[in-house]
């Protein structure tokens, strides 16, 4: 979508295809206004939280930072990033149903 299609005349259907298409969506054409309305429903709405002064909030990384609290107090420390062996491959890939040794085969779910 273009900048200026989402600032002035909104989503348009065709816009609503593509983005289906790029989605492996099938939208009936029942759908399609009604996912354009919804889209345009959105993009107002982030438009009118763009307009809101936010210079003087601190940005956040955590939720607890805001109430002064650790993430350790409930629980949710994390953990210390040590290296550690792994399950061997060939072993896993021994209890395959397929594999080439180095990857699963899987069946293909995707069409285009």
């Amino acid at each position: 979508m273009s900048q200026a299609a989402t600032n002035s005349a909104g989503v348009s259907l065709e816009e609503v295809r593509h983005v289906a298409d790029l989605a492996n969506l099938e939208l009936t054409a029942e759908e399609l206004p009604r996912m354009a309305r919804d889209l345009n429903a959105i993009l107002d709405h982030i438009a009118q939280l763009n307009e809101l002064d936010t210079s003087d909030v601190v940005p956040m990384a955590q939720v607890s930072d805001a109430f002064g609290v650790a993430p350790a107090a409930f629980g949710e420390g994390l953990r210390a990033d040590v290296v550690k062996p792994s399950v061997d491959r060939a072993a896993v890939m021994a209890e395959a149903p397929e594999s080439d040794g180095r990857f699963f085969k899987v069946p293909k779910v995707i069409e285009r």
